[in-house]
């Protein structure tokens, strides 16, 4: 009989706005903006945690600005940020989070489709 396979750190990852109310499926909720998002104080957020160091350089986030037509080439440039020795211990930790249970990635982007937590929940999913 063969042995059940180990949660993959690609489980119940979720993507949300931090303005969004906490939901009991919410598991884990760790912020992944640079930024300290406006107008949500931080008993609102209920946070589990605040990870800067996954979130882009503040020089790349203000290049790409939410301008969709640079989606493309800012996510060509946030997955070479992310393949940073600097980013690993960042990535590490969320891998460790999502095999723990469900983990919801919290952003103040209005567009998560084109923002880079979409690019992180891929790197995140793709082997370390």
């Amino acid at each position: 009989m063969a042995a059940k396979s180990a949660k993959s750190a690609s489980d119940g990852i979720q993507i949300r706005r931090v303005y969004d109310p906490p939901e009991p499926s919410d598991g884990a909720r760790v912020l992944v903006d640079r930024l300290w998002p406006r107008g949500v104080s931080k008993e609102d957020a209920r946070l589990t945690e605040w990870c800067k160091d996954a979130a882009p350089s503040s020089e790349l986030r203000r290049w790409y600005r939410h301008e969709g037509e640079r989606f493309e080439r800012f996510e060509e440039r946030y997955r070479d940020e992310l393949a940073q020795d600097a980013a690993q211990p960042a990535l590490e930790h969320l891998r460790e989070l999502a095999a723990a249970g469900p983990l919801t990635l919290l952003t103040a982007t209005k567009d998560v489709a084109h923002g880079h937590v979409a690019v992180l929940v891929d790197v995140l999913r793709e082997a370390p």
